[in-house]
């Protein structure tokens, strides 16, 4: 079974950016590279289980097992050493990837509270998009009675386009909810 996102960019999109942006080639119409979900985990210095907790969340909601990301810099103000393990992450590529971001688009960003949607401004300028989320709740595989401690994450989509344009444009057809 094809991922509906998948389908209508290979059937709609692709033929659309073509025409938009006059490329020559099919191969030059900007996709999806994959999805990277960070999630920063301040509290694992003090407290080790917080890091478990949200290990096990962002595998609830991204279906893939993160892996923990350690500390490169020792900073005496936050008593953090390097190599303490300060954060999790999880890489999405292929079918998941879209399946991740059709949840997100369709259910997940809806939930948030007074959602007027997300600013077109979150571009790094070579066509990658990042977004910051709040709490963990808007996700639908995370039980409210079953969270001790709110966590946001960050969530970048990284992209082939090559200017921030193209990624806009390819992002807005996707269905991401821009603010207007």
């Amino acid at each position: 079974m094809e991922n509906r996102l998948k389908k209508k960019y290979v059937e709609e999109i692709t033929p659309s950016l073509i025409e938009k942006f006059n490329y020559k080639s099919i191969m030059q119409a900007p996709s999806l590279v994959k999805i990277v979900i960070n999630m920063g985990v301040g509290d694992a210095v003090s407290n080790s289980r917080f890091l478990d907790e949200a290990v096990s969340e962002l595998k609830l909601i991204s279906g893939q097992q993160p892996i923990i990301t350690k500390a490169k810099h020792s900073i005496a103000g936050f008593r953090l050493r390097e190599g303490n393990s300060i954060g999790t992450k999880v890489t999405l590529r292929g079918e998941r990837m879209y399946d991740f971001l059709d949840k997100l688009i369709n259910v997940s960003l809806p939930r948030v509270r007074d959602f007027h949607g997300i600013s077109a401004k979150s571009f790094d300028g070579r066509g990658n998009y990042t977004l910051g989320i709040k709490e963990q709740l808007i996700f639908p595989e995370i039980n409210f009675d079953d969270v001790n401690k709110v966590r946001g994450m960050d969530i970048v989509i990284v992209t082939t386009a090559n200017t921030d344009e193209e990624a806009l444009e390819l992002l807005t057809q996707l269905g991401m909810p821009f603010a207007r």
